[in-house]
């Protein structure tokens, strides 16, 4: 069967903008936002995305161009090693499987509420109609609506489907983003609102620090889909010729800066309005922001326009989630793409199903189980870059990268290989932690973190396990 390409270089770059800046900006952003500190979120945020997702990302592209194919298939074949096939079907596909599970139900959510917001249905008692509608039979209704449309984009394929839908949904995200932060802009007591997310709180972050940094860097990840595989399935579909370091940065760049954009929108509207930021989780931007609009002068073509853009986002990120479950599909049984995507849709019809009539199911599969499984992802897809690939991953990355990429190359092997891993357990320890109950120690944490990665690295050095084939003959 004929693997499919990005027709555009634009094409490609606004669909992985699309998958890395969805829900994860626009619903997950603002609620990590408001339940952390609001700017001692955002700070460690940026720091995370800038020293850890962005290296990340390219480590992910290089094993998806080397590869060509979808990240289960791509481990085995780079290594031929059983093993690393088995790690990615954990951590691709099954992340993938939760993932898409609870997100399907969030995409139900902004169904329902772009239409409640054209008959003013939530205004009056906001909170209480969001735990009206948020689980049940119709939430489960909503949640097939969303999937469906996501199908049909999918199985339109790369260039029809994928690429077509990101270059009409990713700029109009961005230009109604632009126009609500317009809009905040000009409100009364805006300002209260811009401090809360602009202004350092050194107090709040001293005190908390390790709960935020868990929590920033779930979002680092979660936004710019790295950890899953997200990014391995979009760089399979690239040809050689595209440099993997200025692509990557473009698409972080331009992710943080929808994410800034919608805190830019957020923030100000609620303490415009007297609406406090936190205290509603998951549901933050169905409660405070439908309270605030109930408030505002044509508060319900205002709501319309917003959930509008949050339903462009959030299509834009299930795609690239179904789309890597899809690929593998095809990839590992030759199936008819339109036959791969409408079973796929059944099975996820029964998992969404699932966590939209289980509160405790989606609540835990949301806010904790992803984050872990997105830890201990990108820890195994970077150290295979790094050690299985070795001079591998460098070619990959300096191909079509000219002679910055060539600069950085040989720091970006040991930076991804050792300190971002040993960084990911540590928070993935802490975060195990903290979600048990346990108060453990920060050096506790620390050594446990050293010695896991340590041990790995001399595992995929020393032996013959993962078939290495003298993958580090190029000289450093």
């Amino acid at each position: 069967m004929t693997r499919e390409y990005w027709k555009t270089r634009s094409g490609f770059i606004l669909a992985a903008v699309g998958s890395a800046a969805g829900l994860g900006n626009i619903w997950r952003f603002p609620w990590m936002t408001a339940e952390n500190g609001g700017s001692a979120f955002l700070l460690l945020y940026l720091l995370v995305v800038g020293l850890v997702s962005v290296p990340a990302v390219l480590g992910e592209f290089i094993i998806g161009r080397r590869a060509q194919c979808n990240p289960v298939s791509a481990l085995h074949a780079l290594s031929g090693s059983r093993t690393w096939r088995a790690v990615g079907l954990i951590f691709s596909v099954g992340t993938m499987i939760f993932l898409l599970s609870f997100y399907s139900v969030v995409g139900g959510w902004i169904v329902r509420y772009l239409a409640d917001s054209a008959t003013g249905a939530y205004f009056g008692a906001p909170g209480q109609h969001f735990d009206a509608i948020s689980f049940g039979p119709a939430a489960v209704g909503f949640q097939a609506l969303f999937l469906g449309v996501t199908a049909l984009i999918v199985a339109g394929g790369v260039q029809r489907g994928i690429e077509l839908a990101a270059k009409v949904m990713v700029p109009a995200i961005v230009a109604v983003l632009m126009m609500l932060a317009v809009i905040a802009l000009t409100l009364d007591g805006a300002g209260a609102g811009y401090g809360f997310f602009l202004g350092v709180n050194w107090t709040y972050l001293q005190g908390n620090f390790l709960a935020v940094l868990g929590d920033a860097t779930g979002q680092a990840l979660f936004t710019l889909s790295v950890g899953a595989g997200n990014m391995i399935i979009y760089a399979s579909y690239l040809g050689t010729d595209r440099s993997l370091l200025t692509d990557g940065l473009v698409i972080a760049l331009v992710n943080v800066l929808i994410g800034v954009i919608t805190g830019l929108v957020v923030f100000p509207l609620l303490f415009a309005l007297g609406v406090g930021p936190g205290g509603h989780g998951p549901g933050a931007v169905f409660v405070s922001l439908a309270q605030a609009f109930e408030t505002l002068p044509m508060g319900r073509l205002v709501g319309v326009v917003f959930y509008t853009v949050v339903l462009l986002a959030a299509l834009s990120s299930a795609i690239n989630m179904l789309e890597v479950i899809v690929s593998f599909v095809i990839d590992e049984f030759g199936l008819d793409r339109q036959v791969t995507v409408a079973g796929l849709t059944v099975l996820f019809l029964f998992t969404g199903g699932v966590n939209a009539m289980e509160p405790g199911v989606f609540n835990f599969v949301a806010n904790t189980l992803i984050d872990l499984l997105l830890y201990l992802g990108l820890t195994a897809f970077l150290l295979f870059a790094a050690w299985v690939l070795g001079g591998r991953a460098l070619e990959e990355l300096t191909a079509g990268g000219g002679t910055v990429a060539q600069t950085v190359a040989g720091p970006w092997r040991y930076w991804v290989g050792a300190v971002i891993p040993v960084f990911l357990m540590f928070t993935f320890f802490s975060t195990t932690a903290s979600a048990a109950g346990y108060n453990v120690p920060i050096h506790w944490v620390g050594a446990a973190a050293v010695v896991s990665v340590g041990a790995a690295i001399g595992v995929l050095s020393r032996t013959n396990t993962f078939q290495r084939r003298e993958l580090d003959s190029v000289s450093e």
